[in-house]
């Protein structure tokens, strides 16, 4: 029988056997499950400020982790090679939570502070990042989750309680933009005041030429950004041809660094990025 997800904005409507949006969950029997739970196909030690987070224990190392798929379609996505394909097209190992808690641990003496849930989206598949988190904070470490920020409430309440700190991608400031995307802005702006409200959140903003790199724009994220907390940090980021935009040209340094004053005017840390 037909099944819906309700991981996060799409809502997906699948017949048994089929996937949804993200290609990480799929109809079996009539239910929803969660095909790359503990399915890693990237892990590595690295600096905090990658995530990035510049004001979360800056200097330290975190164990990164990532599994596949996405619930957003962005055509500049930087690493599509695993947030765009599927179980079958994945290169993956698994590694139970019990197995990344120790890992985590095994990292300790070298300066690993916990684990971030990275690379792809990791809310396509909260169930493992949940189960993970659970034993990291109780082995005393801590939780970063890197998210584009589009999951449901319901989600966000499982989640929320394990998390030390967020970096989470607010892509743009217009409805369109989003649109383009597959994302929604208000269901973004919403896990934002959310979670905010609950750990140490970072802003993450990509100035793609011609697409959101207006000043305007940014005047409108900027101010708003402030009315949730003026000391959340914003990186805004320089982008680079990746993926399905291979024929743009990188963002101009000086572009990025007038879009950084302009969000200074409201926000007390901004970060240029990728300059």
């Amino acid at each position: 029988m037909e099944a819906v997800c309700q991981v996060c904005i799409h809502h997906c409507h699948l017949q048994p056997g089929q996937r949804g949006v993200c290609r990480a969950r799929k109809n079996v029997d009539g239910q929803i499950v969660c095909e790359n739970y503990g399915q890693v196909t990237s892990l590595g030690l690295d600096p905090i400020e990658k995530k990035p987070l510049s004001m979360f224990y800056p200097g330290s190392l975190i164990l990164s982790v990532g599994s596949y798929g996405c619930n957003l379609r962005c055509a500049f996505c930087q690493n599509h090679e695993i947030s765009m394909t599927n179980k079958e097209e994945a290169a993956a190992v698994y590694i139970s939570p019990q197995e990344m808690s120790d890992k985590a641990l095994a990292c300790k003496p070298a300066g690993n502070i916990g684990v971030a849930y990275t690379y792809n989206e990791p809310l396509v598949g909260w169930e493992y990042v949940r189960d993970c988190a659970r034993l990291v904070r109780q082995a005393g470490m801590k939780n970063v989750l890197v998210s584009n920020g589009t999951a449901s409430p319901e989600i966000l309440d499982e989640i929320l309680p394990y998390m030390d700190a967020m970096n989470i991608d607010l892509k743009g400031f217009r409805e369109s933009y989003y649109r383009e995307l597959g994302g929604d802005l208000e269901t973004v702006k919403e896990f934002i005041i959310r979670s905010a409200a609950a750990c140490h959140v970072e802003l993450t903003t990509l100035i793609v030429p011609g697409e959101n790199d207006s000043e305007a724009e940014m005047e409108e994220e900027a101010e708003w950004i402030a009315s949730v907390g003026a000391e959340i940090p914003l990186h805004i980021t320089r982008f680079f041809p990746r993926y399905r935009m291979m024929d743009k040209e990188a963002t101009q340094i000086a572009q990025i660094h007038h879009l950084v004053d302009t969000a200074g005017k409201y926000l007390q840390n901004v970060f240029a990025g990728n300059c």
